[in-house]
């Protein structure tokens, strides 16, 4: 397999690379993560089952998708493939750094990404996955349709074959049009899975984001989901403001937007998410 990568990434790149080290990195709860190194340059490479191939050709176009706006850094997609049970992403290997970064540039050039606007309405061009769960991204001209319809809806039907109860669920689809009326959206390029795992900075303090469920929503389902577990800190926001202020409402918005990630995480991990699911929709309807 690892002979394969390296045929691989020679034919893309025009380079010839072949491993001469090889180790194990974070690649997230659902990926196997690997740096591949020779004598000049490292690579960071996904591993999966080879059925999941899918979900890494999905995960590199959003990537490009988001370099094409030329306003936060990602990792810049090398190839996909399978090779024998194993699927593969290799990546642009950006060397991270800790301590402090640089928060409020983080807001800024995120407020300067979801200024990329859709034509088409809301969703993208491709269905990807949120963690390893299908993402549905139908285009779709009505906001409220969309989220109600690709977001929550479809997240309760595979969280009710999980054995979840949620008996508000057809209140709450039936006010989400309510909800979000008056409410001004664009369909803005948006990360679609921004949690603190997902974003850092290089050893230069330059922001970085990634692993992305990349499509065309309501920029806020970014910023809410920032503040989902624990929060960026406030210089971020401070700079997001300066350059795209969220509309009044956000925060009554916010807990209806990461209920669709709360719902995601029963259906990948159970446990008491459908507890906190259900606190969420009580919240929401009041």
């Amino acid at each position: 397999m690892w002979t394969e990568i390296d045929t691989h990434i020679s034919q893309v790149t025009g380079k010839k690379f072949q491993t001469q080290r090889q180790r194990g990195v974070s690649g997230g709860c659902i990926n196997q993560g690997y740096a591949l190194s020779d004598s000049d340059l490292t690579y960071f490479v996904k591993l999966n089952q080879a059925s999941q191939v899918g979900m890494f050709e999905a995960e590199s176009l959003g990537l490009r998708e988001i370099l094409v706006t030329d306003t936060i850094l990602v990792p810049q997609p090398i190839c996909w493939g399978t090779s024998g049970k194993y699927s593969y992403l290799v990546l642009e290997w950006l060397e991270m750094g800790g301590g402090k970064g640089k928060w409020e540039e983080m807001g800024r050039k995120l407020a300067a990404m979801h200024k990329a606007i859709s034509s088409k309405g809301f969703g993208w061009k491709i269905h990807n996955t949120i963690g390893s769960t299908p993402q549905i991204n139908t285009w779709t001209g009505d906001w409220a349709e969309f989220y109600t319809k690709y977001r929550l809806n479809y997240q309760f039907q595979l969280a009710r074959r999980r054995g979840g109860s949620f008996p508000q669920q057809d209140r709450l689809l039936a006010a989400i049009p309510g909800i979000l009326a008056g409410h001004q959206v664009e369909p803005s390029l948006v990360h679609g899975d921004l949690w603190g795992g997902n974003a850092g900075f290089t050893l230069s303090g330059e922001p970085v984001i990634f692993d992305p469920a990349t499509y065309f929503g309501d920029r806020e389902v970014d910023i809410a989901m920032t503040e989902l577990f624990g929060g960026f800190p406030p210089g971020f926001y401070q700079g997001y403001h300066q350059v795209f202020p969220l509309q009044p409402g956000y925060q009554q918005r916010k807990t209806l937007y990461n209920l669709y990630h709360i719902l995601n995480h029963f259906n990948l991990f159970g446990g008491g998410y459908a507890s906190q699911a259900n606190r969420m929709i009580a919240q929401i309807l009041g």
